[in-house]
């Protein structure tokens, strides 16, 4: 059957936990699962259509995690992994190996047979952020691989806005460490943007323990130095499970590792409780279940929009608020065009309705690829539809820039799919970034550590709102210089005054019903 929701290719880290938790799983047993690992290229789309598990039908809950890691070489050895697993035969890794020497990628070759697209190729690196799913005792979960180099910033901002709970790579190395959490280290980038973004639940993986040849000292000491940069960030580390783990030799993935008796298991008390395991697949299980905001209206950014033959026009999304329905007239906001839902579709399925936190893809009929595209916001056009921000006041904190920042400056602001240049029209205050009380009113300059009330202009037409509002569509991350230089939450929005609109036969049909 031709599906509407379209997945890319999955990236390394994805690749990594479908192998460890298929190939490696033996603890739990669905006989109603069947997994396939085909990937098949369109010809008329140049995407892939991703055949993964077929779920058990009992009815778990859908969450999403992310899965931040400072570059690949903290991937390479669970590349290895996978071909000691007996997911990749020898002559494909004979031929990826001689590839990859031919390119100066030698030492990256088990990463090299995961990375299928010709730029992750000739660059090393993987570039883009990929959706895969799995299943624990609790959770159907969708990973959302972030590729850790600073180039990349901007798709991982995309990707942790989606997600419940981040999982944190490091790599306990001697100097791997101690780079990564260091001043304007990508470690601490990451995990402050995780937070800012809204990623509330947090688990820390101590990569490569193996390497130190399981040193007890060594993991305290990495769990002392982390919990202090992520409880500056936000994060209490007493809620935090830490797991030591080789990528490696699988230990402390999927079951509990024989190589460090010392390790008695990972603790943490939250809201709902205390809980504990040893593993890191016990630990993604015990993450706590997210509440899903089925009642506000419909706000569901676009990720993409694919034209596809014999169906129409496809936008791609994360429901983050409401329902979305088939026969539902939703209006597309800054674009400004309404129309009706024909069909939604999840992994493939159709469904009677898309909740909050679900991945989907929907078809459109009357509408060109042309007339919506990714950042904008389709919501309920009976329900507080979505509008364009004409201006928007937000606190901003300076994360790392090298100078001051005033009116006038125009930054790149990432505010969920949506990637535009806005204008620091006014700086109105100076705050305390713990009490949220002013200490300055109208500075003429911000700079590093500072936090303030902006009001923002964007450069073209945007679809934000109030972060008490609509949390997801309400916090943003400035990039500059290729990298995030601030982050912030929206207050208040002034709505741009909406112009033509485009109104489709189908809608008007279907909003005199």
């Amino acid at each position: 059957s031709t599906h509407l929701f379209k997945s890319p290719p999955p990236t390394f880290a994805l690749r990594i936990f479908l192998f460890l938790l298929f190939v490696s799983h033996t603890r739990f047993k669905h006989p109603t699962c069947e997994f396939q690992t085909l990937v098949k290229q369109s010809t008329r789309l140049n995407l892939y259509t991703l055949t993964t598990a077929k779920m058990g039908k009992e009815d778990k809950t859908h969450i999403n995690v992310v899965v931040i890691v400072r570059c690949s070489p903290c991937l390479l050895s669970t590349g290895h992994l996978i071909y000691q697993c007996g997911g990749i035969d020898k002559r494909t890794i004979e031929k990826f190996e001689k590839e990859a020497a031919e390119l100066g990628k030698g030492s990256f070759k088990y990463a090299w047979v995961l990375d299928k697209l010709k730029a992750e190729r000739e660059r090393g690196i993987t570039i883009d952020i990929a959706l895969w799913k799995f299943e624990t005792p609790r959770y159907y979960v969708t990973v959302i691989d972030a590729p850790g180099h600073r180039d990349f910033i901007k798709n991982m901002i995309t990707g942790t806005s989606r997600a419940d709970c981040a999982i944190l790579i490091i790599a306990a190395g001697t100097g791997e460490f101690e780079a990564g959490i260091s001043k304007d280290g990508q470690t601490r980038e990451h995990a402050l943007l995780a937070y800012t973004l809204g990623v509330k639940q947090l688990i820390v993986a101590i990569n490569k323990m193996d390497t130190t040849k399981w040193s007890e000292a060594r993991f305290q000491e990495i769990i002392k130095e982390t919990s202090n940069f992520i409880k500056k960030v936000g994060y209490n580390p007493k809620s935090v499970a830490f797991v030591p783990i080789s990528g490696f030799n699988g230990d402390n993935m999927l079951e509990a590792s024989t190589n460090c008796p010392w390790y008695k298991g990972w603790e943490k008390e939250t809201k709902a409780g205390k809980s504990s395991g040893k593993t890191l697949l016990e630990a993604i299980d015990s993450i706590e279940p997210p509440k899903r905001p089925t009642d506000k209206p419909l706000r569901l950014p676009l990720q993409d929009v694919y034209k596809i033959g014999g169906i129409g026009t496809v936008p791609v999304g994360r429901i983050e608020t409401g329902i979305l329905k088939p026969g539902m007239v939703v209006t597309f906001a800054p674009s400004n065009v309404t129309t009706e839902v024909k069909s939604v579709e999840m992994h493939h399925e159709q469904l009677t309705e898309g909740m909050p936190g679900d991945n989907v893809g929907f078809n459109v009929k009357n509408v060109s690829v042309k007339e919506i595209r990714r950042g904008n916001v389709a919501g309920d056009s009976k329900n507080d539809p979505p509008l364009g921000a004409a201006s928007f006041d937000a606190q901003v904190i300076v994360l790392n820039h090298p100078g001051q920042v005033g009116a006038g400056y125009a930054p790149v602001l990432d505010c969920h799919t949506a990637h535009i240049a806005c204008k620091f029209a006014e700086i109105k205050e100076k705050i305390d970034r713990r009490t949220g009380k002013a200490v300055e009113t109208a500075p003429k300059f911000i700079k590093s550590g500072d936090s303030a009330i902006v009001k923002m202009v964007p450069s073209k037409p945007m679809c934000v709102e109030a972060f008490t509002d609509y949390p997801p569509l309400g916090r943003f991350a400035v990039r500059d210089m290729r990298q995030t230089v601030a982050v912030g939450v929206i207050k208040s929005v002034e709505k741009a005054a909406p112009g033509a609109a485009k109104v489709t036969k189908s809608a008007a049909k279907a909003a005199k019903k």
